[in-house]
């Protein structure tokens, strides 16, 4: 006869309860006490009846992972981090569903049976008919990304609008005082974020810099090669760039690169995210380092929370960003 919890349960001498939520790797499970569990599940080769378990407890299995959209502004590294970091934490009792919002027309099919939980990577305003359609429907819900101070749900940011004032304020540490910007995807809230954080280190230091210096990107390798060209086509063109993602800094060096300049002796880039790419380029980049993986790890385990212990309200959870100094930038003295 197959084993079930109850077994595995008597073996541990705790609540079937807890092995439960133990083989759900649950983060309210202390890890000595999980090991200890799978370890006697593997040994009575306890085999899950998932069909069951929903039927049960009318559960999908399934985590929905959206982003605003897949096609526009979404970057490969940061969609890499972002599933990594989820996948990480959720395990294999789970599916993982990923899709953009803007590849719906209408939410008919976003419902407590098809979805245990949602986790949102927020990126725009335009994002709140999907949350408010989400919390109508009662599915557990953690938003990543975007600050969203009324919502009664999990919102899990970083403050990225300090992280590129931190950026502003290093280049003109090392002597800048003609910084331009690459921004990031139009109507994105982490781009104005960081426009705005860049234009406080500026304001501070009495710096004004000529309107061409602030260029618009798409968050693409392929947007920063070309509003680098842009830049450095200007009759009086920057000797620090300050770019809103590692992509568009990245794409930002080639150019510089293909135009016959040295990276920092005499351009200087800073970079935003600090992806797995950014410590292999040549000059390594210096970045913020926004730890995206974390985010979206922390977001998992909270959504595993929620749907576990049915809990709601709201939770705001911030992690902070920080100046990772590589050789990308060099001194400059006008």
């Amino acid at each position: 006869m197959a084993s079930t919890i109850k077994d595995i349960a008597r073996l541990a001498n705790v609540s079937h309860t807890t092995v439960s939520r133990a083989l759900n790797n649950s983060p309210l499970i202390k890890e000595v006490t999980k090991r200890k569990i799978i370890e006697i599940a593997r040994q009575l080769n306890y085999t899950p009846n998932y069909n069951a378990k929903s039927l049960v407890l009318q559960r999908s299995h399934t985590i929905g992972l959206f982003f605003t959209s897949l096609s526009y502004g979404t970057s490969s590294s940061f969609f890499a981090d972002t599933i990594r970091g989820v996948n990480s934490v959720i395990g294999i009792e789970y599916n993982l569903f990923v899709r953009g919002i803007d590849d719906y027309a209408d939410y008919s099919t976003i419902h407590p049976k098809r979805f245990d939980g949602i986790i949102l990577m927020s990126q725009s305003d335009d994002d709140h008919t999907f949350i408010e359609h989400v919390i109508s429907q009662q599915i557990p819900l953690v938003v990543l990304n975007r600050l969203i101070p009324d919502g009664s749900f999990v919102n899990i940011v970083s403050n990225d609008r300090e992280g590129a004032q931190r950026a502003g304020e290093y280049l003109i540490e090392q002597g800048h005082r003609r910084i331009a910007l690459i921004e990031g995807m139009k109507g994105f809230k982490s781009a104005e974020q960081r426009r705005l954080g860049f234009l406080d280190a500026l304001k501070t230091a009495a710096i004004t810099i000529p309107e061409q210096y602030i260029v618009p990107g798409l968050y693409s390798t392929e947007s920063g090669y070309a509003a680098m060209q842009s830049l450095l086509k200007l009759e009086s063109p920057p000797t620090a760039v300050f770019c809103s993602n590692d992509d568009m800094a990245i794409g930002a060096m080639n150019a510089a690169f293909e135009m016959g300049l040295k990276v920092p002796d005499d351009l200087s880039i800073v970079g935003f995210d600090d992806i797995n790419f950014s410590m292999y380029t040549n000059p390594a980049l210096t970045t913020v380092k926004r730890p995206i993986e974390q985010i979206s790890a922390h977001g998992a385990a909270k959504i595993l929370e929620r749907i576990s212990e049915q809990s709601a309200g709201k939770e705001l959870i911030f992690l902070g960003t920080e100046l990772v100094e590589r050789r990308s930038v060099a001194q400059h003295s006008e």
